[in-house]
């Protein structure tokens, strides 16, 4: 297998609400003159998570980057009456989808990075459309948290709901 030193989130760049296909998406990058469809996996509307190129296959979605990266590609990333807006359409789905697809990957891949595609030099796109570091950090944050305690009556000792 190859180091993997980054998972990378993607968008789809396509309109809110408006679901695309793997098949799709392979179909756009084959006319590019990609091998097959550059991500790894594919996260849908609805939150199910299809396969794109295996992970042991190195990927095409960072230029420069894709051998020792993963690609993730969620459906959406634009207005949906004007691609050319940038937005963050991670439905509720998506986005804990995403999580849990980063968590699993980072249990195989223990020390790599989370970032968004337009976190690497030298791109100049909005993709995946929302701040890929600074929603990882909060997710880490939140799940390094203590969970919280239960509450006791300081009268009579027992546990409150």
């Amino acid at each position: 297998m190859r180091k993997i030193t980054h998972i990378v989130i993607h968008c789809a760049a396509t309109p809110e609400g408006r679901e695309v296909s793997v098949k799709e998406i392979d179909r756009w990058h084959r006319e590019r003159g990609f091998a097959k469809i550059g991500y790894h996996y594919v996260i849908h509307l609805d939150g199910s998570i299809d396969p794109g190129r295996s992970e042991e296959e190195i990927g095409a979605h960072v230029q420069g980057h894709n051998a020792t990266s993963i690609g993730i590609c969620y459906i959406g990333g634009t207005e949906a009456h004007d691609v050319k807006k940038p937005k963050d359409t991670r439905t509720p789905a998506q986005k804990a989808a995403m999580e849990r697809l980063v968590k699993e990957l980072l249990t195989r891949y223990p020390g790599a990075e989370v970032l968004g595609h337009n976190d690497f030099p030298g791109v100049n796109k909005a993709c995946p459309a929302f701040d890929t570091r600074k929603w990882w950090a909060e997710v880490s944050k939140r799940d390094a948290a203590p969970a919280p305690q239960p509450a006791f009556c300081k009268t009579c000792g027992q546990k409150l709901p």
